[in-house]
């Protein structure tokens, strides 16, 4: 029914409208597998080999290639929550389809970028990283507050960063497009989880503001380390308060702690 099986990237992509709209229609729960499919290596990234920069164009296809694997996560993710909590409420899982559907678009792009420099998926390892920092016994917030607030959040600084590091880059006008348009979109990605965020809170009389730190403190030790420089502008636009953003900032700061490795 769902693509957690199939490991072909582009089948995953041609499927997701269908693995979405069948997901909206089941009235229980489906069981996820540990681990979704894939067509090329998986290896934990202490385990990837060395990056080239992106003066070269095998680093400018690397760094496209490391974002297509997230993007891939980030869709199996939409669709990993639709399948398991089918009691959603229904304007939260018609909203998520919307926004699974666009991370295979952003998937489809980093593929062609791939592709348009010369290299193909699988040129290199991929990690489960996203994936694995959910798991079955989430609530609903605790998984808004991961992928759509934490996960998807963090890659709106990643991004930031990228297209900072991109400039004066020769040759690259591909994949600097094709950066600049997912960090747009992803804008309002995390925005979504930052209304529904809210809206969940409001219906089981929760306080968002005191619901925030503490759901968080309870997350933070399974959450991969992101240690990029917040950019405070994009997360504003993507429904963050200005408590919220401090609290990421006093995370970020304790990752770049030695005790924190």
């Amino acid at each position: 029914m769902f693509s957690f099986s199939t490991p072909n990237v582009w089948e995953k992509i041609q499927n997701i409208e269908k693995s979405c709209e069948d997901a909206l229609k089941l009235s229980s729960p489906y069981l996820v597998p540990e681990d979704p499919a894939r067509d090329v290596p998986v290896l934990h990234p202490k385990f990837h080999p060395a990056k080239k920069g992106f003066s070269t164009v095998e680093g400018q296809a690397r760094m496209l290639h490391d974002l297509a694997s997230i993007e891939l996560q980030a869709m199996e993710l939409g669709v990993r929550t639709l399948v398991e909590y089918p009691d959603a409420p229904q304007g939260f899982r018609e909203e998520l389809m919307a926004v699974t559907v666009s991370e295979a678009q952003h998937l489809r792009m980093c593929l062609e970028g791939i592709e348009s420099l010369g290299f193909k998926w699988g040129d290199w390892p991929v990690h489960m990283a996203l994936w694995r920092a959910v798991n079955v016994e989430d609530t609903l917030l605790d998984r808004i507050l991961i992928v759509h607030r934490y996960l998807e959040g963090s890659g709106l600084d990643a991004g930031d960063t990228l297209i900072r590091r991109l400039e004066g880059t020769a040759g690259k006008d591909t994949i600097q497009k094709i950066v600049k348009q997912i960090n747009f979109e992803e804008i309002g990605h995390v925005d979504f989880g930052s209304r529904w965020y809210r809206e969940i809170c409001r219906k089981e009389k929760l306080d968002p503001s005191l619901d925030f730190p503490e759901r968080m403190d309870s997350l933070r030790k399974r959450l991969p380390k992101r240690i990029e420089p917040l950019n405070r502008d994009l997360r504003i636009k993507a429904g963050f308060s200005e408590e919220e953003i401090q609290y990421y900032e006093n995370l970020r700061l304790d990752f770049l702690k030695p005790s924190s490795s």
